[in-house]
């Protein structure tokens, strides 16, 4: 999968970390072109924030097409105005990083196969290594601490900018390029030099709980690290193809958000219809639903933490707000906003938030997060499967 954000400022998000941005700008162009779900066609009637320190669009655009008729660069221009703006989730991609961004949305990216998040005495670990990847053939496990990027300390710094460093966003790397790790397993700590490579991603792993049994009423756990193309349809095979009466653990800790449509798919595998989100786009009110026939009899605990964020808060706010699902784990980031696409001057493209998106109940997320019905700070996944196996949802 790729490497994603766990807990990360707005800055660090606006660049090199191209999949915690996609969810609301995807929602708010499917829905220009009516490729979104709206069910019976009416909008529920709930009050909407004001969108807040947003960029104007017009003045971005004139921005960038002024620097490209004197010589200049429009991206640098652009970003500049989002910047004076206040827009914390605007942001602007030059070509490259935009190609990477699409690339990323059809499920590739260029990396070394780790996926990192903040440990709980504040370091950066390794949450997962992909199989096959550059990381996983240099013997790289998860819980390995990252304490270097290249010679630089990254032990406090945040996650998103370890994760452009590993991925060379900053500096244009392309596959093949090298990357130097300091990493620590234990008390040792080594150096390994690896080569990044263009890698598939792999955004929903699913396993048995605990010992298999002949019964086969083992609890599944599915994990979904990312909403890119086809993920979707990915948990809601999962989910039918589990035993009857075992339960479900759906992981999206660190899950930085991708396509809306797809986290709308993956509520529709516990879901029989009915709404999953409201969002505004300049003040209109739409709505998405879920599609009917999902499953809402198995048990459903959601793992959620500070690296949950838009879409994968989307999906878990639909599933606590009507009642399918216990959350368990830490407050979610917090990033509910809509951002509108649109090309600049010279092939740059800006995002710049259009408005805000909540959950079935009308719960507004965006600077506040999901709070989780069962709040832990450590072994959170052994308490989540406490609390399933204590719905009937095996072990």
């Amino acid at each position: 999968m790729p490497d994603p954000v766990s807990s990360v400022g707005p800055r660090g998000l606006r660049r090199g970390a191209a999949l915690t941005l996609v969810f609301a700008g995807v929602l708010a162009t499917a829905a220009a072109t009516g490729s979104l779900p709206h069910g019976d066609g009416r909008s529920p009637q709930v009050k909407t924030r004001s969108v807040a320190a947003t960029a104007d669009r017009d003045e971005v655009a004139d921005a960038a097409a002024d620097a490209v008729a004197d010589g200049k660069s429009g991206t640098e221009a652009a970003e500049e105005v989002v910047s004076r703006s206040g827009d914390r989730w605007g942001a602007v991609y030059d070509e490259r990083e935009y190609q990477e961004f699409e690339q990323a949305l059809d499920g590739s990216y260029t990396g070394v196969g780790i996926a990192a998040r903040r440990s709980a005495d504040g370091l950066v670990a390794v949450a997962r290594v992909q199989p096959g990847s550059p990381a996983d053939r240099a013997g790289i496990r998860a819980g390995d601490l990252l304490r270097s990027v290249d010679g630089h300390r990254v032990d406090r710094r945040p996650v998103s900018d370890v994760v452009a460093l590993l991925r060379g966003d900053r500096s244009g790397a392309a596959a093949g390029s090298a990357v130097v790790l300091g990493v620590q397993r234990g008390s040792a700590t080594r150096t390994e030099t690896l080569r990044r490579a263009r890698l598939a991603t792999q955004a929903v792993t699913v396993r048995r709980l605990g010992p298999y049994r002949s019964d086969s009423s083992a609890a599944v756990l599915i994990e979904v690290g990312s909403f890119t193309k086809g993920s979707g349809a990915a948990v809601r095979e999962a989910v039918r193809e589990a035993p009857a009466g075992a339960g479900v653990l759906l992981d999206l800790r660190g899950n930085s958000g991708g396509l809306v449509t797809e986290a709308v798919t993956a509520a529709s595998a516990f879901l029989d219809g009915g709404l999953v989100a409201t969002y505004d786009v300049h003040g209109e009110q739409r709505a998405l639903y879920a599609e009917a026939g999902g499953d809402t009899v198995r048990p459903v605990v959601v793992l959620i933490d500070g690296g949950t964020m838009s879409a994968a808060e989307l999906l878990t706010g639909a599933l606590q707000d009507r009642g399918r699902a216990v959350t368990v784990g830490s407050r979610t980031f917090g990033k509910g906003s809509v951002q509108m696409p649109s090309r600049l001057a010279g092939g740059s493209v800006a995002e710049l938030t259009v408005g805000h998106y909540r959950t079935p109940a009308g719960r507004g997320v965006d600077g506040r997060g999901i709070t989780p019905d069962l709040a832990v700070t450590s072994r959170a996944q052994e308490r989540a499967e406490t609390v399933l196996s204590g719905l009937g949802g095996g072990s």
